[in-house]
């Protein structure tokens, strides 16, 4: 037997039916920076392909079965206009599955998912990946540059919030305040680089003992522009792209994670397909994670 006829990728776990969901949500309107994360979804499908099930890590396969619920009907949308379709679309995914992975389309599709999960938001936890609060006004209404401003105009407590890898330079003093003033969990990138992300990780967890349900979101631009040309919004000095494998894993173990997004992936701006392979791999290890916590007997 060949070795082609022996290599089994990650794009052959889905079938029609499975604990994990992919659901694509290709916005793009409404981006401070104009471009095409809308071809995200589709892009990140193609590189499932590029990645074995073997896990050189644990020594294991992954085997989890995932099912592909294709893409909330978003494209050339607002976010506004788009809220409704991201919303209910996970919903019905959280319902069917115990973890749905969200694929953006801008970071403006964050606000939908985790309404999405169908608890009250007083309930809900949000950590965010990413070198931005996201807390721009809202005053011409929900953008990609806003989502956790708007989450807290529609009820989330700042206290339900833990923002991981911010970055200097890359945001205003007000929004710094502000988080500080609502409560939200503030980690610099140079608290993560210090601290490991690990002790970063199980912080943010702790303070969000309280809720009962979790979504995770993971911009993208959180990681070093070096190793991510593909994200407009991506700086020198970021998260490394080990720093971030090792947290996407991390977090998909915690039970209480129902909903993970991956935005702001630009492919019209990849260079040899880096940042493509990084979100493949992103998919990889939240299905790492994932079966962690099965084989600890904690999927929800």
């Amino acid at each position: 037997m060949s070795a082609m006829t022996t290599w089994k990728s990650i794009a052959d776990l889905i079938g029609e039916s499975g604990d994990v969901a992919i659901l694509g949500a290709p916005m793009d309107a409404g981006s401070v920076t104009p471009g095409r994360c809308d071809l995200a979804p589709e892009t990140v499908r193609k590189a499932l392909k590029r990645f074995s099930t073997y896990d050189l890590e644990t020594g294991r396969e992954i085997a989890t079965a995932i099912v592909d619920r294709g893409d909330a009907a978003v494209k050339g949308l607002m976010p506004a206009d788009g809220f409704d379709a991201i919303r209910d679309a996970v919903t019905a995914a959280t319902k069917d599955h115990a973890l749905t992975l969200l694929i953006g389309g801008n970071n403006a599709v964050t606000r939908p998912g985790a309404h999405g999960l169908g608890v009250p938001l007083d309930k809900v936890g949000l950590i965010t990946l990413d070198a931005h609060f996201d807390l721009r006004e809202t005053d011409q209404g929900p953008r990609n540059g806003n989502p956790v401003r708007c989450l807290l105009e529609d009820g989330l407590p700042g206290a339900n919030i833990c923002q991981i890898g911010l970055a200097p330079f890359a945001n205003t003093g007000k929004m710094h305040r502000d988080a500080l003033a609502a409560g939200i969990g503030v980690f610099t990138i140079t608290d993560c680089k210090v601290r490991g992300i690990r002790a970063v990780l199980d912080e943010a967890i702790e303070r969000l003992e309280h809720c009962e349900a979790l979504m995770v979101d993971f911009d993208i631009d959180v990681i070093d522009r070096g190793q991510l040309p593909g994200a407009p919004g991506a700086r020198p000095g970021g998260m490394s792209a080990d720093m971030f494998f090792a947290a996407v894993r991390h977090l998909a173990s915690e039970p209480r994670v129902r909903v993970a997004d991956l935005t702001e992936f630009d492919p019209s701006l990849d260079v040899s397909d880096t940042t493509a392979l990084t979100a493949g791999r992103w998919v990889c290890e939240m299905l790492a994670g994932f079966e962690r916590r099965r084989a600890a007997g904690l999927s929800h």
